[in-house]
């Protein structure tokens, strides 16, 4: 049975000193190594004696912070976006590939010259490409720079070339590392690629880029599940069967986020009831179904934003209920700040692919939550705010 769902979401309360420390962890972690308009990535983390000596700047998370800065949308935010989406354009300008790509991390050191430039993970992500795409997009729809657009398009542009494919139910492939070709396929990463997609053909007004849009929505739908409610994460390396061994989260709210579909918006109650995690004082879910031992926070602000967006019956109270745990966490969970949220209630959360997340405070869980407190929807352009700028930014140092 279809979940009806309301036009008009319902934006989930978050204190004003809970959401403006959340901004506070965002601004001091990206001034971590430089100040002012000296292009930079963010730290994602700040890493605890568990997690080790991580200090990547992870891509997606850059783009998550962008999006966050945008959606509250001061003078200083919008500077601080463009300060990032200058340095992602410089990275790709400065790859030793010089086909249009981002890497999976870099390390955060100023960008004061091309040396600087350093991959710490040196895979083309297809899923990490497209959030950076789409935040360069949003950012030229707030600057009208047409560097932003081109950088935007020159991503896409490698997905195309690269990782679109015809076996089995079509869409894209994972991207590239050091082995060679990805060739499983991502039901997230496609929905990224068509969120990208369709902004670019919404600022280009190029239709072609609306066909290749509803070639990655095409897989997606692929991947329904219509016995459970929910979506496959997606295929195994043959491309073309499924993979059944991984329960993930973010596909199940994502996908709602990306189309809105009222016929599949179930997929969001399949994530309530199958991956609800307690923790101590913390209830939200985990990473996946293979560990439902601790909560992941940045999970927990997908399923906020998906019920807050959906409005369906009842979802407004489950969306405050979960930012209610994030905001205790964001004071209590183990290695907390005050300002940043953690990535998981306590250390080593699986990730159900031999790797796991740690009680460090996250941009990107971060960035989540401060989107979710306003029932914002990055898959989408985010509305115009009137913004006087601080001061005007190049395009990235020389």
């Amino acid at each position: 049975m279809a979940t009806t769902v309301t036009a008009t979401a319902t934006p989930a309360s978050s204190t004003p000193t809970s959401t403006a420390n959340g901004y506070l962890f965002l601004d001091q972690m990206m001034d971590k190594y430089a100040t002012g308009s000296t292009a930079r990535l963010v730290q994602s983390f700040v890493p605890d004696s568990a997690m080790g000596s991580f200090t990547d700047s992870v891509t997606y998370d850059d783009a998550l912070v962008i999006d966050a800065l945008l959606a509250r949308g001061t003078a200083d935010d919008l500077a601080r976006a463009k300060v990032i989406g200058n340095a992602l354009l410089y990275v790709q300008a400065n790859d030793k590939s010089k086909d249009g790509r981002i890497r999976a991390a870099y390390a955060p050191t100023p960008l004061t010259s091309p040396s600087k430039v350093s991959a710490t993970d040196d895979t083309s992500d297809v899923g990490n490409m497209a959030w950076v795409g789409q935040a360069l997009v949003q950012l030229y729809a707030r600057t009208a720079n047409a560097s932003y657009l081109t950088g935007a398009t020159s991503v896409a542009t490698w997905i195309q070339t690269n990782a679109y494919a015809i076996n089995g139910p079509g869409g894209y492939t994972g991207g590239s590392d050091s082995s060679g070709k990805l060739t499983w396929k991502s039901t997230e990463h496609n929905l990224d690629v068509y969120a990208l997609f369709t902004m670019l053909a919404t600022k280009t007004g190029d239709s072609t880029w609306t066909t290749r849009a509803a070639h990655a929505k095409s897989f997606v739908a692929a991947m329904w599940d219509a016995t459970n409610s929910k979506y496959w994460v997606g295929t195994n390396p043959d491309g073309t069967s499924l993979n059944k061994g991984f329960l993930p989260e973010d596909v199940n709210t994502w996908t709602y986020l990306a189309f809105k579909d009222p016929t599949r918006a179930a997929s969001i109650d399949w994530d309530v009831t199958n991956l609800a995690a307690t923790d101590g004082a913390f209830s939200g879910v985990s990473f996946g179904a293979c560990d439902k031992s601790k909560v992941w926070f940045e999970g927990t602000a997908h399923l906020a934003d998906a019920l807050a967006i959906r409005n369906a019956s009842g979802d407004a109270t489950k969306a405050q209920n979960y930012l209610n745990t994030i905001q205790l966490a964001q004071t209590t969970a183990p290695h907390n700040n005050g300002r940043g949220i953690v990535a998981a209630s306590h250390d080593k959360l699986s990730d159900c692919d031999s790797d796991y997340y740690y009680a460090a405070p996250h941009t990107g869980a971060t960035s989540w939550y401060l989107l979710a407190a306003t029932a914002t929807d990055p898959f989408y352009l985010l509305p115009s705010t009137s913004i006087g700028n601080d001061f005007t930014l190049s395009a990235g140092p020389a």
